[in-house]
């Protein structure tokens, strides 16, 4: 803190010594000096008036226990929303993370490629989603009421309304935000499960393939799968109520920011494309050559590190802002607390596993440290909401280590993984899912537009805090369908586009892949650093 604060001293006695050494006149000085700073005092206040009205709200009618009045339901409802709008922009902003990262651990000659691929997966997905992907996944499976749909165990496995936004309500569902923000905020989501997938699939992917793997996952296995655990009535959603998929259960399956939803689906998805497209050409696995083998150098760990720490700055958006409500001010404070700490977490329990174990003994390795934090990221997504800091610490460290040994478990299969996208968004995401069952303290219910459900009877206990085995098995029940699905389907879907004729191959002509240019002059016909002149 100290440090921001001299920097911003630093910066305005810049921004007040350019103004007093131009040649304006005194007053003319006055009026550019306030406007240097009336921009943030309006942000400030701003910011402080929208969560301090919603806060008051909230305990006036907390302590009057009557119902809140059209105009105040409207005004916490704009606070939501910009809430939610905020959030969504934080999530986007992921993308040049991602771009970042998988750029800095690829090799040189595949930058222009992973540029692109990620703009146009991003372009892709907006318009998918908009067509039908939303309405796949948080579409009601049966609109009419009747039986015009297609069905499990009575529920439906499809979202089928909404095409295109068309027929959708002013809002969606009790949350009080607007569809078009809820849609905002779910394309981030969508664009971040499609980027994933191409992160163990660079330097050998064509790009005509990219497009067609890139449309069946963002137009049809995220929002179809993604629609069993968010849909308003997946099956997994509604897992464990009377007349529904295992009512004897008692417990729904929950992922409150897409441990698995988003990220193991993503992680799923990115070995499904892997085993198809095979290895690199020339690419040594460790146990085939112990002296020379293993994952090529990252070009540019510089890109890596400033794409992680990116990624992290838009996880506060991904998670606080998965409450979709500004008036649950303690949720989200303890959901940013609890993100940052397993972060931290992570990023040493990797770090110091590379040091003490594998080829990279004895030294502090940055690769591992950056997917670590990642790691950590991915696991506290799903129970953010639900532990504490401490359990946030421990599921933290043990996410870490789970992408420290799934990375060299990839390597020893010889799955060619250039980023660690299987171990870091698929085994870490199913590893915090799974912790919910473990660590949920047992004091928090659900978020709601109002703030947190006061009823005791909805909280969420896991094993270590006395609720026994319930919310364990129907984390593991919901985490493994979905594995499961996923696997199988993106699998299929890889291989039939394996088969097809350059160049609409899944993987790049051979000659493409070991030209001097490699896939940025073969595809897109220039270098990322080009010779100088």
């Amino acid at each position: 803190m100290l440090g921001l604060l001299k920097t911003s001293l630093k910066f305005k006695e810049r921004n007040y010594s350019r103004v007093h050494t131009s040649e304006l006149s005194k007053e003319q000085k006055l009026k550019v000096a306030g406007a240097l700073f009336a921009g943030k005092f309006v942000a400030i206040a701003l910011l402080v008036g929208m969560f301090g009205f919603a806060h008051m709200l909230f305990n006036q009618h907390a302590m009057a226990d009557t119902p809140y009045t059209d105009h105040e339901t409207m005004l916490m409802n704009t606070a939501n929303t910009i809430w939610t709008l905020v959030a969504a922009f934080l999530v986007f902003g992921m993308q040049p993370g991602f771009v970042l990262l998988e750029v800095g651990f690829a090799r040189s000659k595949e930058a222009v490629n992973v540029l692109l691929e990620c703009i146009f997966d991003t372009c892709l997905c907006g318009v998918l989603f908009w067509a039908f992907g939303y309405a796949f996944m948080f579409g009601s499976g049966d609109p009419s009421g009747g039986d015009k749909t297609i069905l499990f165990n009575g529920h439906g496995l499809i979202g089928s309304q909404y095409f295109c936004l068309l027929g959708a309500p002013l809002t969606y569902g009790s949350t009080g935000i607007p569809v078009m923000a809820h849609w905002i905020f779910q394309f981030a989501f969508a664009d971040t499960c499609s980027t994933v997938t191409s992160g163990a699939m660079i330097g050998r992917t064509g790009f005509r393939g990219d497009i067609l793997y890139s449309t069946g996952t963002t137009g049809f296995i995220y929002p179809i799968i993604g629609h069993w655990a968010w849909g308003p009535d997946g099956f997994l959603a509604v897992m464990g109520t009377k007349d529904h998929f295992m009512p004897t259960l008692g417990q729904g399956f929950r992922d409150f920011a897409g441990s698995t939803v988003v990220h193991t689906i993503g992680g799923v998805i990115s070995l499904a494309g892997s085993i198809a497209l095979g290895p690199r050409l020339g690419r040594k696995f460790a146990r085939d050559d112990k002296e020379r083998g293993g994952m090529p150098p990252p070009h540019n760990l510089v890109y890596a590190a400033v794409g992680g720490f990116i990624l992290w700055f838009g996880w506060y958006g991904f998670n606080p802002g998965s409450t979709l409500s500004a008036v649950d001010m303690q949720g989200i404070g303890r959901v940013a607390a609890n993100t940052t700490i397993a972060a931290c977490g992570g990023g040493m329990s990797a770090m110091f596993a590379a040091l003490w174990i594998g080829p990279t003994k004895g030294k502090f390795d940055l690769g591992f440290s950056l997917n670590g934090f990642l790691g950590g990221l991915v696991a506290i997504t799903c129970p953010c909401y639900w532990v504490s800091m401490g359990g946030s610490l421990a599921l933290g460290l043990i996410a870490g280590i789970v992408v420290f040994a799934g990375v060299h478990f990839f390597e020893w299969l010889r799955i060619d993984d250039p980023v660690g996208a299987i171990s870091v968004h698929g085994l870490a995401g199913i590893w915090g899912t799974i912790s919910l069952g473990l660590f949920a303290r047992g004091l928090y219910s659900a978020t709601g537009p109002t703030g947190m459900d006061p009823d005791p009877t909805h909280v969420v206990k896991g094993l270590f805090y006395g609720g026994g085995t319930d919310v364990l098995k129907a984390q593991i029940i919901g985490n493994g369908i979905i594995v499961i699905g996923t696997f199988v389907v993106a699998l299929v879907m890889m291989k039939i586009i394996r088969m097809l004729p350059h160049p609409w191959n899944l993987r790049v002509e051979e000659e493409g892949e070991l030209c001097a240019g490699g896939l940025d002059v073969w595809e897109h016909g220039i270098e990322a650093y080009p010779p100088q002149a």
